[in-house]
């Protein structure tokens, strides 16, 4: 499996292994041990799928604030996305700041978002399904958003970012309004 951590190191492309024939292909897509090694060692309790019908889909930017943070670990199994995701951590050197990068079944790559970060992306293809992992339960009454389009945040988005958007992601606050509920980890 190849790592690359992004501009924020804490957030990491990860591309697995695959082995192909003339069946098809076969590839480990999770193994605990390897993400460890990694520097990912956490335990995954939930599986999430998403189908985004049309390209410009966004959904985000979410997370899940303390005690039911969650990290995730996202790829692609048909289509491709623009992901994203924004260092939330007071005190961090790059509270505010994001990382971005093209999530596709055609490179076969992985984003590890850790906990104290908002997640979202932006859907490149119609059709686009995505499978992901969480460290936590989905909580409800814990879960909270950032304004995909804050011009604070200086995301460059696709040009077709925002054509399909739940009521809820427009509504999100913006960065400065934003209660700073987690804290950065310096000893990491």
């Amino acid at each position: 499996m190849d790592v690359e951590s992004l501009a924020i190191p804490e957030v990491m492309l990860l591309k697995p292994d695959r082995h192909g024939d003339h069946r098809g292909f076969f590839s480990e897509t999770y193994n605990k041990r390897a993400f460890a090694a990694a520097g990912i060692d956490m335990e995954f309790v939930q599986d999430n799928h998403s189908l985004s019908a049309e390209a410009g889909t966004v959904r985000g930017l979410h997370f899940q604030v303390p005690p039911r943070a969650q990290a995730k670990l996202l790829r692609v199994i048909r289509g491709a996305v623009f992901d994203v995701a924004v260092d939330l951590r007071a005190g961090s050197p790059t509270y505010g700041r994001h990382v971005s990068a093209v999530i596709s079944a055609e490179a076969w790559n992985q984003v590890f978002i850790p906990v104290g970060f908002a997640h979202g992306f932006c859907t490149l293809e119609p059709g686009s399904e995505v499978l992901y992992k969480v460290s936590d339960f989905y909580a409800p009454e814990a879960e909270q958003g950032l304004l995909w389009n804050d011009p604070e945040l200086g995301i460059d988005w696709p040009a077709e970012a925002g054509t399909m958007l739940s009521e809820r992601d427009r509504a999100w606050p913006g960065l400065r309004d934003l209660s700073r509920v987690f804290q950065y980890d310096q000893g990491r």
